[in-house]
């Protein structure tokens, strides 16, 4: 009862820091945009500064991933809120005395360092995930924990734009650096443990839907069965990534730029879309027993690109309707492939393989970005929302054939295994 009671008490705080930390990197980013919204007015100046905080962490997640699995995992989640903390609320400070100079640079600048903190925080953080979680509870933590990361993410945009457009961002900058020492001492709580020796669920991925009542996966029912590509695994799950860091880059140039609305319209928007993560939470719970992990991040995927290419063509009224229905397919989709990764993966390299998974994703963000901005800039939002959605269904598309195959040559095995044991 202790043990349980410890580990719902360390789930709490793990998604508490998730979000906070979540909320801090993404308002930080918004107030960026919209700093340079109102100087560059283009899709390519709020284009680099996503490249400026998406290089770094490409080029750095593998090898923090690869420390997180060699050093204490919470302790560089704590050092990485607390850097965090320091480097947000010296922007602002600058900005006091900046005097009408160009806040390009220092914007840039502050966007470049959270990267590469960031690139620390997300192996460390999955890494101790996998540490303190207990298996039979991965499907329901990490259920919660995308829930967690994904409304700090889209709720930036509201707690953003609602800010800037009331006080400006400077209040909202050191409200940012606030976020990323909440983050730091829910860490802080969690306490020392000993490392687990979990086993990784390495089920083969038909195996991985089925689920008990209780919502954890059953064991695998063939012996010898091979795990799943874990490179599609990573794929899966990353491009997830190249999705909403692109939107959170078109939604701000679609509401600012091309309908001429205020950054309230687009926090409003955004709100909205954190309710459709709300609710896709909630209805992952039926989804993933139902059609299993894999055909739900399929599903949802691709439905998420198909809402793209709809967005730009219905004004406000439909943005209000597409956000949250394209956050509820995305945030089921994107549960269920965190699901299928974390639960292929062994406590020893979750470092590792969720290093790699951020540094893939967002080095493939970065062509996205390039390629969508020059798009947009010369054709229209309406093609780089186009163009966001195709690459997107690409990517899942490979990432389902080539799990699907493995599906069937593990069942094939299986079989084969069957009628020897019979005949022998």
């Amino acid at each position: 009862m202790v043990m349980e009671h410890r580990s719902r008490r360390t789930g709490r705080l793990l998604v508490s820091a998730a979000f906070t930390t979540s909320l801090g990197n993404n308002v930080q980013l918004i107030a960026g945009t919209l700093l340079v919204i109102r100087t560059g007015h283009t899709m390519m100046s709020v284009g680099w500064l996503f490249i400026a905080v998406a290089v770094p962490q490409a080029l750095l997640s593998p090898f923090f991933g690869r420390l997180a699995d060699r050093v204490d995992r919470r302790t560089l989640w704590i050092l990485s809120d607390a850097a965090s903390a320091v480097t947000a609320l010296a922007l602002p400070l600058w900005l006091w005395t900046a005097h009408g100079r160009d806040t390009g640079p220092a914007v840039y600048g502050a966007g470049l360092a959270l990267a590469v903190l960031s690139a620390v925080f997300f192996p460390a953080s999955a890494a101790l995930i996998k540490e303190s979680v207990p298996p039979e509870r991965l499907r329901v933590f990490n259920a919660r924990y995308e829930m967690a990361v994904q409304t700090g993410m889209l709720l930036s945009a509201t707690v953003g734009g609602l800010a800037v457009q009331a006080f400006g961002a400077v209040p909202l900058l050191l409200f940012n650096a606030g976020t990323f020492a909440l983050s730091a001492t829910c860490v802080a709580a969690v306490g020392r443990s000993r490392p687990r020796a979990y086993e990784a669920s390495r089920a083969p991925v038909e195996e991985v839907r089925v689920a008990g009542r209780d919502g954890t996966d059953a064991a695998p029912g063939a012996t010898g069965a091979a795990p799943p590509p874990m490179v599609w695994l990573i794929v899966l799950f990353a491009q997830g990534s190249v999705v909403v860091t692109v939107f959170n880059a078109l939604l701000p140039k679609f509401v600012l730029g091309d309908l001429h609305r205020g950054a309230g319209t687009l926090g409003a928007v955004d709100a909205l879309g954190s309710l459709g993560f709300l609710l896709a939470t909630a209805a992952y719970r039926f989804s993933g027993r139902r059609f299993g992990d894999l055909r739900t991040a399929v599903a949802g995927f691709l439905l998420c690109g198909g809402l793209f290419v709809l967005q730009p063509h219905f004004g406000v009224t439909g943005a209000a309707l597409l956000v949250p229905m394209g956050a509820f397919a995305f945030g089921q989709a994107r549960i269920a492939s965190r699901n299928l990764l974390m639960a292929h993966v062994g406590t020893d390299e979750a470092g590792r393989a969720f290093g790699l998974a951020n540094g893939g994703g967002l080095a493939a963000t970065v062509v996205a970005m390039v390629l969508v901005s020059a798009v947009t800039d010369r054709t229209g939002i309406a093609t780089g929302f186009a163009v966001t959605a195709a690459l997107s269904v690409a990517a899942t598309a490979a990432a389902a054939c080539r799990l699907s195959r493995a599906r069937v040559r593990t069942r094939v095995t299986a079989v084969r295994e069957r009628e020897a044991s019979r005949t022998t």
